[in-house]
């Protein structure tokens, strides 16, 4: 019996760190993301813009998530950029994320007025969501999207960006 209550403990242990460690969501502001996004690497990197109030981001999310295991041993990179405000951080985008076990890297973008970083991370953004960005600045390539994507869809993109 003691035995059985030691693995339900070391279980629970072990979900509740998972939970925690899905829970990192770094609050950054337009700065810190250009300079993610200028990084003179080759990898291509998948950015989706998204807001957990988005149904066609909440709906395409975990096509963009599978990438990340998809392409875990190739130089691609998911980002999921939520455009939550940050009072919604504990209340609304953790519980997202622990809920829909993300694996990709998530940050929230602490900025307010739009008119500010819509042009900043592309001029042709209207800023409606989603909104998907592809880059590779090694090989100097860049394409966005605004538009919610099917897994197929989204599978045939990078791969033809990748190209």
């Amino acid at each position: 019996m003691n035995q059985l209550k030691l693995i339900a403990a070391a279980v629970s242990l072990l979900l509740f760190t998972t939970a925690v460690q899905a829970q990192q969501v770094q609050v950054i502001k337009l700065p810190e993301l250009q300079k993610r996004l200028s990084r003179p690497t080759d990898t291509t990197y998948v950015v989706n813009f998204w807001a957990t109030w988005c149904g066609p981001c909440v709906k395409e999310l975990p096509h963009f998530d599978k990438l990340t295991t998809t392409y875990k041993n190739q130089k691609v990179k998911v980002l999921l950029v939520s455009m939550d405000y940050v009072s919604q951080l504990d209340k609304k985008v953790k519980p997202f994320i622990v809920k829909n076990a993300l694996k990709s890297d998530v940050v929230l973008l602490n900025e307010t007025d739009p008119n500010t970083y819509l042009t900043t991370i592309d001029p042709k953004w209207t800023g409606s969501l989603p909104f998907t960005l592809l880059l590779n600045n090694a090989r100097h390539k860049r394409i966005t999207f605004e538009q919610e994507f099917t897994a197929e869809e989204l599978q045939k993109q990078l791969q033809a960006f990748m190209r």
